[in-house]
């Protein structure tokens, strides 16, 4: 019988290459103190990377939404020079399509709701948003991954 031999383990962001795995909120800014104040009434922030946490990654903010926020809409339109991918996912384990959740965001000036789990794709230099969340069943699990090294966009004010 052949015996495994592993070497170089180590527990979670430890080791030489440990400073690659992000475990701790690195709060972005996120412009006024009313704005973050209010974000955190509707919103669980769980990670965020970019490159000022992690030199040389792209950005990547990661998030439960629970409730649906006091401003509407949350988020105003914006443009990035970089392309951003974002996601809203549903937490139902019985059916993996339903948001639970009413969504409107638009792409280019077009209106959008959502009901489903989805995934947009935003080219870099199309406008998007507002984002409105105008209903809330169960927890949504929030990404937004632009490509650029930090998230730069007007959508936080």
């Amino acid at each position: 019988m052949k015996k495994e031999v592993y070497y170089n383990m180590f527990l979670n962001n430890e080791g030489e290459y440990g400073k690659y795995i992000v475990q701790d909120l690195h709060e972005p800014d996120m412009g006024s103190e009313e704005f973050t104040a209010m974000y955190r009434k509707f919103s669980n922030r769980i990670l965020w990377i970019d490159n000022n946490v992690v030199p040389g990654a792209f950005q990547m903010n990661t998030a439960w939404y629970y409730a649906v926020p006091e401003r509407d809409p949350v988020f105003e339109e914006h443009v990035h020079e970089y392309d951003e991918l974002i996601g809203f996912i549903g937490s139902n384990p019985e059916d993996k399509h339903d948001l639970g959740a009413v969504i409107e965001l638009e792409l280019n000036g077009e209106k959008h709701t959502l009901t489903k789990s989805s995934m947009i794709f935003v080219p870099a230099g199309m406008s998007h948003m507002p984002l409105s969340i105008k209903k809330v069943d169960r927890p949504i699990f929030h990404f937004s991954i632009v490509t650029g090294p930090e998230y730069i966009g007007g959508a936080y004010k």
